[in-house]
């Protein structure tokens, strides 16, 4: 299977062009900036400003929840105050488990958003072995449930996205196929083969994850099965990391998911969630679609050392440089040059956790161009395993070059990282440094290739130490500090998000390798907490629930209490540490 034409280089995937309320999606149109209301669907005055606001910055597709059958009712009064303002952004409802609620937000919205995994399905975590005839009974029952919607949408010119969303797939998909992206492909599928033996298809992709590493292979899945359905397949691909938090850390876990895809050429339209005012999100995708282009033709041609739809990390002999060992089943390093490390040498021992592990110049390090049959053919007769990396003034995209470079070069020699082969001489704009180092070197994390880092795009010594060990701990490929899982607001959250993600990470950010996830409701909530140690979720208005990994276990809770409770159940599962005492800042 193939999800792009080259993992070394490859055009922007052809697709269909879908019609949202004039925003033409896919073809060769620009990729569209999405974005999400915060608050509640039933104030209109709120939702109406809301979208205002998020237009005036470059929003161009506004979503907005419609949990019940009144709230999307009300979606007619939003949509024509916004008509009234002389704003005529598409609007699309979000729909989570009410069949009802879709049928009537069509009427008002230009499109709906699904959810497979809950649309027809409810999610008791209930283990049941279906026989194949029980099955499609299951899919016959699915059938009936979403086939109304579809005919409505087609007659009345509305578009749809089925989104499926890895933290709440279906029992019956869960049972199948697991908790894989695999299931996820084939939950979407489902109801994708229902709309087009239906004859509709005005409808997008989508496959959110807040695991970066899931989300990449389940995007990629879905590409790769669609090009095997055929050309008529090509139906357009909405990106997103769900649940990215918020701060440097979602900025960074958003941009490896969906930098990643978009250097592939994937991707048609993107919404980056941030746990913070929807505002924020647009200029970060803006800067993202902008910074993040596919390479086009191949840079070369090799037999690729990863598998792209599931993870596995290159495997290499272990080196000892300095104090460092890398490589093997080693932690995966940070590196400096000399002058950085130059600057920094006087306070590292206050640097905490941010601290550079070796330097370049001592390292060793060999310099390659990947294209160079010599150069290759070099480092093969070498007697011992050496830390080998791209020469920076190369004219060679970044991903594209390590790819290749893993797949050439001999699999006992580790590879150090660079996310940039044209290093900084000037300070300049920190988010596209960001946004960048954080595509390119998470994206070969995810790729299973790198064995240490080296941010050197970044002047700042401080700041490109702090941005490589974060883009580790997004990438899931080490955990130095607490972890945290955090959902952006809508009108379904039952508390608020960015105060309470807040009061939460300031009592327990000193837990390192504690995963946290902070959900708002329980749409997302138990999936989405499989791999978080601990969960605090809204249940009711001003009542949260706790869960251990995807369990609830204390129900109710008052949310003035809810943060203390929290820190009491890490307590009982003997995971919490004293925070240790303030050190003198260390200004880096």
């Amino acid at each position: 299977m193939k999800y792009c034409s080259s993992v070394y280089g490859s055009p922007r995937r052809l697709t269909r062009v879908v019609d949202v309320g004039g925003v033409h999606l896919g073809g060769s149109n620009p990729v569209r900036l999405q974005s999400m209301l915060t608050c509640d669907t039933m104030d209109t005055e709120a939702c109406i400003r809301q979208t205002l606001e998020l237009v005036e910055v470059g929003c161009e597709i506004v979503r907005i929840t419609a949990p019940t059958v009144k709230d999307a009712a009300n979606l007619e009064n939003v949509s024509k105050g916004l008509r009234a303002r002389g704003c005529h952004v598409p609007l699309v409802a979000d729909i989570h488990f009410k069949p009802e609620a879709a049928m009537e937000a069509a009427k008002w919205v230009e499109k709906v958003r699904i959810n497979p995994g809950n649309y027809a399905d409810s999610k008791k975590f209930k283990i049941i072995e279906y026989t194949d005839e029980q099955y499609l009974q299951e899919l016959g029952r699915i059938r009936e449930r979403f086939t109304p919607l579809v005919q409505f949408c087609k007659e009345h010119g509305r578009a749809m996205r089925i989104g499926t969303n890895h933290g709440s797939l279906s029992d019956r998909i869960m049972n199948r196929y697991g908790d894989t992206p695999l299931g996820m492909v084939e939950s979407a599928l489902e109801f994708a083969r229902i709309a087009r033996e239906l004859d509709y298809h005005q409808f997008v992709f989508s496959m959110k994850a807040s695991n970066p590493k899931v989300m990449i292979a389940a995007y990629r899945l879905l590409v790769a099965r669609l090009n095997e359905l055929g050309d008529d397949w090509n139906y357009p691909v909405h990106l997103g990391v769900t649940e990215a938090g918020d701060g440097e850390d979602g900025r960074i876990k958003s941009a490896i998911g969906i930098g990643s895809l978009l250097g592939d050429g994937i991707g048609d339209t993107v919404r980056v969630s941030l746990t913070e005012d929807s505002i924020h999100e647009i200029p970060v995708a803006r800067a993202l679609v902008e910074l993040i282009r596919p390479v086009g033709a191949p840079v070369a041609d090799a037999e690729p050392s990863y598998d792209p739809f599931s993870y596995a990390r290159r495997p290499t002999e272990t080196l000892q440089i300095g104090d460092a060992r890398l490589g093997g089943e080693e932690l995966v390093r940070v590196a400096v040059r000399q002058q950085t490390y130059d600057q920094v040498a006087h306070k590292i021992d206050r640097m905490g956790d941010y601290q550079p592990e070796f330097v370049v110049e001592s390292s060793g390090a060999i310099a390659v161009d990947p294209r160079s049959d010599e150069e290759i053919q070099g480092l093969s007769v070498l007697a011992s395993p050496a830390l080998i990396t791209v020469r920076d003034g190369l004219d060679l995209p970044v991903v594209p070059a390590y790819r290749l470079l893993a797949a050439r070069v001999p699999g006992r020699h580790p590879i150090l990282l660079k996310e940039t082969l044209a290093p900084a001489t000037e300070a300049g704009d920190f988010l596209p440094n960001l946004l960048g180092a954080a595509a390119n070197i998470g994206a070969l994390l995810c790729d299973g290739i790198g064995d240490a880092v080296l941010v050197q795009g970044e002047p700042a010594p401080g700041q490109s130490l702090r941005l490589a060990y974060n883009i580790l701990q997004a990438a899931g490929t080490r955990i130095f500090k607490t972890d945290y899982v955090a959902c952006p607001s809508c009108g379904r959250t039952l508390f608020n998000l960015q105060s309470t993600t807040a009061r939460i990470k300031e009592a327990t950010s000193h837990l390192k390798g504690v995963k946290i996830a902070i959900m708002g409701c329980i749409v997302n909530g138990p999936g989405e907490m499989a791999d978080a140690d601990f969960g605090y979720v809204g249940g009711a208005p001003g009542k949260i629930n706790l869960y251990v990994g995807k369990t609830a276990v204390k129900f109710n809770i008052p949310e003035a209490e809810a943060v203390d409770r929290l820190k009491d159940l890490i307590r009982e599962h003997g995971r919490w540490v004293d925070a240790p005492a303030p050190a003198e800042p260390a200004h880096v």
